[in-house]
């Protein structure tokens, strides 16, 4: 797909030339503005139309794009709601409109379709993931500089505008805590490898263990899929394997939740037989029994600041499109309760 680098060259022209041709701004020469259209049509450059619609107004609308997910109520998980919180503050705050729109993960979603049709005038992409199709669709944006921002999910080599949080920052400072109190043999559960903040708490786990000189033990690093559900499941090995294990970290605060509920079903005192850290600091984290020691990730704070980027992008610039990708990186914060327990020979005494 042709973007507006591919129509300058062609057209012998510089990109700010063609954005100015195709958003009809500031006088041009007739030879340069037809070179431009020329080469425009020839590429069959789609977002010619996006740009007249930028020019002739917006819709006042954020969208918001959400993936569609068998059996998950999005908007009763802590992630879902704390970003779109956010997001509604901000939109709020700035006079604009929220559009929800939903696609399917297998299927590659038409984002330029909603400037074209001028249904949006920014639009944020929540739960997005490595699947081809994810990919694909993102790949199609390259290069357009389209005020779209993808929330804690990295597609790297792709210039794309992102607001994550230090994933594996947050990871390695749960584990570290974990050393310090004297733990060491130390599992993982974490979520599908196919969301970059899996690959990035697995990460942050690796470095932690590996600086404190504790062999990386796979038999130990669990799989779930970020639902209480799988983590009730996860309880099971984690039973079996207790007598390898004095500590778990957990991905996310959901399957820690399933994995104690399933744990004290079997009998296991926590955190005396079994420390557990959690990963997002939920409201419910603080209501369990033992209460959850968590890292808190500030997904309202994700959400208010990648609207207020791309809604003050398109609203203080007549080149909005010329701008470069902004990228945010929030830091995470260790909330310590009782699930972690306190020094480990002290539990034991």
């Amino acid at each position: 797909m042709a973007n507006r680098k591919d129509v300058a060259k062609l057209a012998g022209v510089s990109e700010a030339t063609v954005s100015r041709v195709l958003n009809g701004i500031g006088p041009m020469k007739e030879s340069t503005r037809q070179r431009v259209m020329a080469a425009a049509k020839q590429l069959n450059y789609e977002l010619n139309a996006i740009a007249a619609n930028f020019a002739r107004g917006r819709s006042g609308n954020l969208g918001v794009v959400l993936p569609t997910l068998p059996k998950v109520h999005l908007f009763s998980t802590h992630y879902f709601s704390e970003i779109l919180g956010g997001i509604g503050e901000a939109v709020r705050a700035k006079g604009y409109g929220l559009l929800l729109l939903f696609r399917d993960p297998e299927e590659v979603f038409d984002y330029v379709s909603l400037f074209r049709t001028q249904r949006v005038d920014a639009c944020i992409v929540l739960g997005a993931s490595a699947l081809p199709t994810e990919r694909e669709a993102m790949e199609r944006l390259a290069g357009e500089n389209l005020p779209i921002c993808v929330m804690d999910q990295r597609f790297e080599g792709l210039n794309i505008c992102s607001v994550a949080t230090n994933h594996e920052q947050g990871s390695y400072e749960a584990v570290k805590h974990l050393i310090h109190n004297g733990y060491r043999r130390i599992g993982f559960i974490n979520g599908s490898l196919q969301y970059s903040n899996s690959t990035d708490r697995l990460a942050g786990y690796s470095k932690a263990i590996q600086e404190a000189g504790i062999p990386y033990d796979a038999s130990i690093v669990y799989q779930g899929n970020y639902s209480r559900t799988s983590g009730r499941r996860v309880a099971n090995s984690v039973y079996e394997d207790l007598h390898k294990l004095d500590a778990l970290f957990v991905a996310n605060d959901r399957m820690a939740i399933g994995l104690i509920q399933g744990l004290r079903e079997k009998g296991v005192q926590l955190p005396e037989q079994l420390a557990i850290v959690g990963f997002d600091d939920s409201d419910a984290a603080s209501m369990t029994e033992p209460q959850l020691t968590t890292v808190k990730v500030p997904f309202y704070e994700m959400g208010r600041q990648a609207t207020e980027r791309l809604l003050t992008r398109i609203s203080t610039s007549e080149h909005e499109n010329e701008q470069p990708p902004f990228h945010e990186i929030l830091d995470t914060q260790l909330i310590i309760r009782k699930s972690c327990g306190t020094v480990k020979d002290q539990l034991t005494q």
